[in-house]
């Protein structure tokens, strides 16, 4: 299972990791990725996602899921997202 983010496309950074003593060496900085389940108001129907705790708070702010992808970049969403966004668009247009 791959370390990525699948609303942001936020993934594993690189680093130093900085002694006491000012040595340096090579680390990653992974995110903090939960599993959630999200509920899609227009479709009626929840969604497992693996998504980062920011995102979790975007989700929140924005107003839940439906409001997340209309807003969402295409090329940062994973193909399931970009299902999920599809199937809500048609959703719009048919209500």
């Amino acid at each position: 299972m791959s370390r990525v983010c699948e609303l942001t496309g936020k993934g594993p950074m690189s680093g130093n990791t900085v002694s006491h003593a000012n040595n340096k060496n090579r680390r990653r900085f992974l995110p903090n990725l939960n599993d959630v389940t999200l509920i899609s108001d227009i479709l009626g129907q929840s969604f497992k996602l693996r998504v980062s705790a920011a995102a979790l708070r975007t989700v929140d702010h924005r107003g839940g899921l439906d409001a997340f992808l209309a807003k969402a970049k295409d090329d940062e969403l994973s193909t399931g997202a970009l299902k999920i966004k599809k199937d809500i668009a048609k959703a719009q247009a048919s209500a």
